[in-house]
């Protein structure tokens, strides 16, 4: 049988409320059920801690329970109103004892759906990786007088993001003159050789030692 109370809006039905709780964690003792939410749903707010400390600490009580139960609605009689008591009445006529209530049971299809929502929309969008490519370049001094220690110096001084120098070593061309044969590697959507090389490898401060550059290979990676 259901227990009722008189008018739990009133002071008379509060005191009654708290009287019957006195020494009890829920209505039926120290398990949640149906008749503590549908009694919740009757309270229009959590009783005074003064007045009815009975009262209030079930009241917290339960508001944990509910707020558990319902992820994402409001604590309070909102949640306190048929569909808290259909969940709890459902696992009350599943279980044939008083065992405790376990209000985190199955989601239904739509509860799920909109909890893989939720967490969809959480989550940030993977962003689409970019591709690398391996580079070799040849870069050539004005002359043999050019100091290519210094040219060397001066093209790893570069710095860009998604850039990395590799391994290098000076090829000579003929009438003393030598050129750098260089590696670098490069994050494709963030450096373009061609500009590099145009906008800086061949302009000052760059240009007091490099004539000018030739991608040799360029490799997918």
């Amino acid at each position: 049988m259901a227990v009722t109370f008189a008018d739990l809006h009133t002071e008379a039905g509060l005191k009654a409320l708290d009287a019957f709780l006195s020494g009890k964690s829920y209505i039926s003792g120290s398990q949640l059920t149906k008749d503590d939410v549908r009694v919740y749903a009757s309270v229009s707010g959590k009783p005074s801690a003064d007045l009815y400390p009975n009262a209030s600490k079930w009241y917290e009580a339960v508001s944990a329970k509910l707020a558990s139960s319902f992820p994402g609605k409001p604590v309070g009689v909102s949640i306190g109103g048929q569909a808290a008591v259909s969940a709890v009445e459902a696992k009350e006529d599943a279980a044939d004892d008083d065992d405790d209530l376990d209000l985190f049971g199955d989601e239904t299809e739509e509860e799920k759906k909109a909890a893989e929502a939720r967490e969809a929309a959480k989550a940030p969008a993977k962003k689409k990786e970019s591709g690398k490519s391996s580079v070799l370049m040849d870069i050539k001094p004005w002359d043999d007088e050019t100091d290519m220690k210094k040219l060397e110096e001066s093209v790893r001084s570069v710095e860009l993001p998604g850039l990395l120098w590799g391994a290098s070593k000076l090829v000579a061309v003929g009438y003393g003159i030598k050129k750098l044969q260089i590696m670098l590697t490069i994050v494709d959507d963030l450096v373009s050789v061609d500009t590099m090389i145009e906008e800086v490898l061949t302009v000052e401060p760059h240009n007091e030692y490099i004539q000018s550059c030739d991608i040799v290979a360029f490799n997918k990676i």
